[in-house]
């Protein structure tokens, strides 16, 4: 059994990636449901939070099917990000975990995310500060230099520990790559390796499915791993994972019903949650992944990406439906 704070997960957990637009409650639900042990908010902007911003607090909506689960807070200034984390935790999660690894530059411009990579002493100030802001555990999610010529993650989880941190999430990847290129596991071993490090560390970039998942473990001695871009459509990555380091078993994928109404019951709770015309429209980043390697999808994803109202998608999901069961 592992624990973060007060928070009992499994022995190597699975963690659900903080993705803007795509970590919603919806997702969340069935995610968690098919085997994800800790999901994440999307990231919530912390200067949005303090000014009440509707679509910074809306994102704070967490119900008690998702625990455990942490609400992820990005920002420059620390005294915001001080303020982002009491009220966060008036939204009653588990942990509040902090953003230093979002590469998107409208993030990174404003020193926030990936940034603080190149301020080390105003990274362990912040989190410091946020340690003491709040009751709950705090984690955080980062990378592993802000490029090649300053790899510095060995050196910064052992301040980021003596400042308080419960547990760190660790992607194989510098912000100068962005998401190009393969994530690099080593120096996330590294600091596994280090007898220093007591808290868990979590490894993140590239699983794909659950032969990966356990070279990792096995390789870098991971106390768990996070899945982020793998996840988008694919919910069953999480259960195909937990089988797989249970029993040796690699499941099938799912069958074409199953996929089918996953994700009509993810498009339902997207319309409830976001209304018709955002629930719609955000549906689109899933369905290659609710259908890959369906034989001649190719068209009725790009169907999908043009019908516009609920019921218009349901009759199309539900015609799909039923071509496959006659035929």
């Amino acid at each position: 059994m592992l624990r973060i704070g007060n928070i009992e997960l499994s022995e190597f957990p699975l963690l659900l990636a903080p993705m803007e637009d795509i970590t919603d409650p919806p997702f969340r639900k069935i995610c968690k449901r098919l085997g994800a042990d800790l999901v994440y908010t999307e990231f919530i902007s912390s200067e949005g939070l303090i000014r009440d911003a509707v679509k910074s607090t809306l994102k704070l909506d967490i119900s008690e099917d998702e625990r455990p689960i942490g609400i992820q807070i990005f920002g420059h200034d620390i005294d915001s990000m001080k303020e982002a984390a009491r009220i966060a935790e008036t939204a009653n999660p588990d942990l509040i975990d902090i953003n230093f690894g979002c590469p998107v530059k409208k993030v990174v411009v404003k020193g926030a995310g990936a940034a603080l990579l190149k301020d080390i002493p105003k990274m362990v100030r912040m989190t410091q500060a946020i340690v003491k802001a709040t009751s709950l555990p705090v984690t955080l999610k980062t990378r592993l230099g802000w490029d090649e010529k300053t790899l510095v993650i060995t050196d910064v989880v052992e301040q980021l520990q003596d400042a308080g941190i419960a547990a760190i999430t660790i992607h194989g990847r510098t912000r100068a790559q962005v998401y190009s290129g393969f994530a690099d596991w080593t120096l996330i071993g590294e600091v596994k390796k280090n007898p220093r490090i007591k808290i868990p560390v979590f490894g993140n970039g590239d699983i794909d499915g659950p032969v990966k998942a356990a070279e990792m473990i096995e390789k870098y001695k991971v106390d768990g791993i996070m899945i982020g871009r793998a996840s988008i459509g694919n919910p069953w990555i999480f259960r195909q994972i937990k089988e797989y380091l249970k029993t040796g078993t690699l499941l099938d994928g799912p069958g074409m019903p199953e996929r089918l109404n996953v994700c009509l019951e993810h498009l339902q709770m997207s319309v409830v949650w976001k209304g018709e015309k955002r629930g719609v429209n955000e549906m689109r980043k899933h369905y290659s992944g609710y259908f890959k390697g369906v034989r001649n999808f190719k068209h009725h994803k790009l169907a999908l990406m043009h019908t516009a109202s609920l019921a218009e998608t349901e009759d199309y999901l539900y015609a799909l439906q039923k071509d496959f069961i006659n035929g």
